[in-house]
């Protein structure tokens, strides 16, 4: 591991990100996002859910400067974990690539429109967003959805540095 570490140019002094990328998960597959929350639960609405907790997470490591650099590690872990569930799947070498970048686009898309969704002080502008990102049942009230995203963004930003690199977030 040193060796790759070395080939990436990371410091053998970076923290670990894995906890912080499993409690992401985590947050993601609790059951108010699917049962209280509406969004669906399936495997798009999973890798909804996934990306709307990671992209939460990815805007407050993007507001510290301190820990600003881990944005990119954190996303190399959602990367290897999307990889190995496409192969899981059935994808091959052959359109990984393909997939992988509709994965990483979808991502970006959604950090994006969350960042300014996020701005606005009413919810509005985030239900909006949510509607158009995630994937809901129908008769879901993407309203929902945004409160607890603010919710979770209140809590990211009560979380300080540390506890939150180890994977704590303050709920």
């Amino acid at each position: 591991m040193a060796l790759f570490d070395r080939l990436l140019g990371r410091k053998p002094n970076e923290p670990n990100l894995r906890p912080l990328w499993h409690r992401v998960v985590e947050v993601a597959r609790e059951p108010q996002w699917y049962a209280r929350c509406g969004i669906a639960d399936s495997i798009a609405g999973r890798f909804d859910c996934i990306t709307l907790v990671l992209s939460l997470v990815l805007l407050r490591l993007e507001g510290s400067a301190g820990i600003r650099s881990q944005t990119a590690r954190l996303t190399e872990l959602f990367v290897s974990d999307m990889d190995g569930q496409l192969r899981q799947s059935g994808i091959g070498d052959v359109v990984m690539g393909k997939h992988m970048g509709k994965l990483m686009s979808a991502l970006g898309g959604r950090i994006d429109a969350f960042r300014a969704a996020l701005a606005e002080p009413s919810d509005a502008a985030l239900a909006a967003a949510v509607e158009r990102n995630i994937t809901l049942i129908e008769g879901a009230d993407a309203g929902v959805v945004a409160k607890e995203m603010r919710v979770i963004a209140a809590a990211l930003a009560e979380t300080d540095d540390a506890k939150l690199i180890a994977g704590e977030i303050a709920r």
